[in-house]
């Protein structure tokens, strides 16, 4: 695939390229230039010219555009999710449910258009005031190989919305489905212009984003460093920034919680992706006075998990999106054994065999008594690998839950209110779900505290992080 730019799918004239793999079974799928600074000051060029024309649109023919290609997203859902399938990894039903996400974010803002407005100020024999929001200009999006499909959306669609152009850079180990949907948009009736695509490197392409005078806002999902590199690089320009850089959520298990509930929740919310997920489940801290019921009903349903290419029927899990993130896994949970921090109770292995020739597998992991001071438990763990730990009431789980500078998202799983308020009042989070976990639809912000970023994404409110109020004073 190529890049887009204006409108038009396009090669840098040095025609160098990024081959994309099959993480399933290590193979060249297609390949996308490797984009330069160049290519970036280009799509810049072209968003910055279409913006004209954009942001005198009406929100509401705006919103229209984002229902027609929903509609178009919705017709392709399987050839899309098989896109995302062979370029991530992620089992087939994951993938078609990311690519059902990216529509419902659509349609969501396409549904607000006819209601973001301004207001009118009334002030006595002072006159009266109108307040309106203009859009901010050219708006540039990095987004991560986990999620590309929903992040996409989370970024595209309050920006587009609320009149902005946009210059985005995926992943370069998940572009294609990213450029497909770009495709998909220009289809449904965006203007030349308004979304632009260029793949590459993040230290060729994404730093010329963050640093691009023009581009008045970035909005980041990823790690933390590189989150640090992109306020680094953003600061002199003083670029309004979203960022939202992982975390390590906790999921708490009151003793009184539904057992069989909070372990499916528990599997799903882990091992969804293969643990390559922002708000994954990653510590479970449960109750001691049911941890021995619930751990043994845990290792049952972990170990019995199907890992697969994520194109098979009765695949649960598929492998982890490239070598080095397995290998990356593989080393933590190498750390775990050498320094005693854990009790591997299932998996702790690369998978072999001709199954998983050539591609990047990983067997889901569960660690019981995680020592305090464990990597586990301290860090993002990007992968299928679930510590357990235990603790005697609710104030010794907060206290486990904040023992991190993370405060992405957390769980509570209990059936007592003031246990929940307890919960929601204490733990250091941007979502505190109950007796669920993972969930994040696009009605509702999304943002975390702490090392886990800052501002909010989704909802009403981003449209307004992508606009700035404007005053007018009629002095009668």
């Amino acid at each position: 695939m190529e890049m887009r730019i204006g409108g038009r799918e396009t090669v840098s004239p040095d025609e160098r390229w990024i081959d994309v793999l099959n993480p399933a079974t290590g193979e060249v799928i297609d390949r996308v230039p490797a984009g330069t600074a160049d290519d970036l000051a280009s799509a810049v060029e072209a968003a910055a010219e279409a913006g004209t024309g954009w942001k005198k649109r009406s929100m509401r023919d705006r919103g229209m555009i984002f229902f027609h290609a929903a509609a178009k997203v919705r017709e392709q859902h399987k050839a899309l999710g098989q896109l995302l399938t062979m370029e991530q990894g992620k089992p087939l039903r994951e993938a078609i449910d990311e690519v059902r996400g990216f529509a419902n974010i659509l349609e969501f803002y396409a549904g607000i258009s006819a209601q973001v407005g301004g207001e009118a100020v009334r002030l006595g024999t002072a006159g009266d005031c109108m307040v309106i929001r203009e859009p901010l200009g050219v708006c540039g999006a990095i987004i991560p190989w986990n999620m590309p499909v929903l992040i996409m959306g989370w970024k595209v669609g309050p920006a587009l919305l609320a009149g902005n152009t946009m210059v985005l850079k995926p992943a370069s180990s998940t572009p294609l489905t990213s450029l497909r949907l770009a495709q998909v948009l220009d289809e449904a009736g965006l203007p030349p212009g308004v979304l632009n695509v260029v793949t590459g490197s993040g230290e060729e392409v994404g730093e010329a984003l963050v640093t691009h005078p023009q581009i008045k806002k970035v909005s980041f999902t990823g790690n933390g460093l590189t989150g640090a590199r992109v306020r680094e690089l953003a600061a002199p320009g003083n670029k309004e920034l979203i960022l939202e850089l992982g975390g390590s959520d906790p999921m708490i298990v009151m003793d009184d919680a539904d057992i069989g509930k909070a372990v499916e929740g528990a599997v799903r919310g882990r091992f969804y992706n293969a643990g390559q997920t922002c708000t994954a489940v990653k510590r479970l801290i449960v109750h001691e006075k049911i941890a021995p019921a619930f751990t043994r009903l845990l290792k049952e349903r972990v170990s019995a998990l199907n890992v697969g290419n994520g194109l098979g029927p009765k695949t649960d899990m598929g492998p982890l999106v490239s070598a080095a993130q397995r290998d990356r896994i593989a080393g933590v949970v190498e750390t775990v054994r050498e320094q005693d921090d854990g009790k591997i109770v299932t998996g702790g292995c690369i998978l072999r065999g001709k199954a998983y020739e050539n591609g990047f597998f990983y067997h889901p992991t569960l660690v019981t008594d995680v020592a305090p001071t464990s990597s586990l438990v301290n860090e993002e763990i990007f992968g299928p690998v679930l510590p357990v730990m235990t603790v005697a009431n609710p104030d010794a789980a907060i206290a486990a839950a904040n023992a991190t500078p993370f405060g992405l998202g957390a769980s509570v799983w209990t059936k007592d209110l003031a246990t929940t308020k307890k919960v929601f009042d204490e733990v250091h989070a941007g979502i505190v779900w109950v007796n669920r976990h993972l969930t994040v639809p696009p009605e509702i912000p999304f943002g975390g505290t702490g090392e886990s970023g800052s501002s909010r994404e989704n909802g009403h409110h981003a449209v307004d992080q992508y606009s700035r109020t404007k005053t007018l004073f009629l002095g009668w």
